[in-house]
């Protein structure tokens, strides 16, 4: 029989690449939306809309404890991947309330049904982020390196972090943590500095636009590709005991570096293009974030299969081909 597994956040860019996965192992696949309407294919579905037949959709809401728990009654999953959240860091510095309201309540909500649904084991997996470490005094961080969020976005995931340890504590949940640092691909939002600047870079090279506006050049970052991290989620639910894991690729580049490479790909020159927007600056920026993630090497097997340059690469290509198609937007 088909394992069942259930993902929030399946319309966006780790929960459409952990569908993919999940069904490629033979999984029954349900996903929780806001609300199922078909004529959002080609825009809110889109990173969905190739397996969209062979997954279930349900309407649902993290505001709303009632609709994730009849969902959880109904299909009966015995793994609940948790991805959907408010995750655009820029953004959680506007609506500080809307952030820590649906990140934190919807991430209590989903443990509370879990916890609620006695006929089998669930598994849950809580998305962390590196921005939880926030403006960290040690480099590189693994597990146990103290957190220091400078957002609300940062803060909300420190406390869905502590809430799906205190659900495995106190209610002997199967419920893990992924810590996973910046994970690009594809079908990132055009919201997150990269996308914004592969995008850029294929409007630039087919002269639809000139500049290009970024913020600190020198924020660093250790990236990898998104569908190199679906897996690391998928392993740790495959664990006969919950814990919490680091994932990420243990090297490092500046915002500098990746628009570098971005531009070099199609033969221009960054300095040509990139123009620094003071106003593009957090009021409260995190300098550097370094992946240590030995114990998930360790227990998981698990290592970064891309490379930088690939994933850099990777997403240049794919913008310069859909560049027109407003249906990816």
């Amino acid at each position: 029989m088909s394992k069942v597994a259930l993902i929030t956040g399946i319309t966006g860019q780790d929960g459409s690449y952990l569908a993919e996965l999940l069904l490629s192992k033979g999984y029954e696949v349900h996903g929780i939306v806001r609300r199922v309407a078909l004529e959002d294919e080609n825009h809110r579905l889109w990173r969905i809309r190739k397996i969209l037949n062979d997954v279930t959709l349900h309407s649902g809401s993290l505001e709303s404890y009632a609709s994730l728990f009849n969902i959880i009654q109904n299909i009966k999953p015995e793994e609940v991947y948790h991805l959907a959240a408010q995750s655009y860091v820029g953004y959680s510095f506007e609506d500080e309330f809307s952030t820590l309201n649906i990140n934190i309540n919807g991430t209590h909500y989903l443990l509370s049904a879990v916890k609620e649904f006695t006929a089998s084991k669930i598994k849950f997996y809580f998305a962390g982020s590196s921005e939880m470490f926030g403006k960290t005094k040690e480099s590189p961080q693994n597990e146990n390196t103290p957190f220091n969020p400078r957002s609300s976005y940062g803060i909300s995931k420190v406390t869905g972090y502590y809430l799906t340890k205190n659900y495995r504590e106190a209610y002997k949940l199967h419920a893990s943590n992924g810590i996973l640092f910046n994970h690009e691909s594809p079908r990132r939002g055009f919201e997150f500095v990269t996308r914004k600047i592969t995008h850029a870079v294929a409007r630039i090279k087919k002269g639809l636009q000139k500049k290009l506006k970024l913020g600190n050049l020198k924020a660093k970052r250790d990236w990898g590709h998104a569908k190199d991290y679906v897996e690391a989620m998928w392993l740790i639910l495959q664990q006969n005991n919950s814990d919490d894991f680091v994932i990420g690729t243990g090297n490092e580049h500046t915002v500098e570096d990746f628009a570098n490479k971005a531009f070099s790909h199609v033969g221009l020159n960054y300095k040509d293009h990139v123009v620094i927007d003071k106003r593009l600056i957090r009021p409260a920026e995190v300098d550097t974030l370094l992946a240590n993630f030995d114990k998930a090497k360790k227990i998981l097997k698990w290592k970064p299969k891309i490379p930088f340059d690939d994933l850099v690469a990777n997403m240049v290509e794919h913008d310069l081909e859909h560049v027109n198609d407003f249906n990816l937007s």
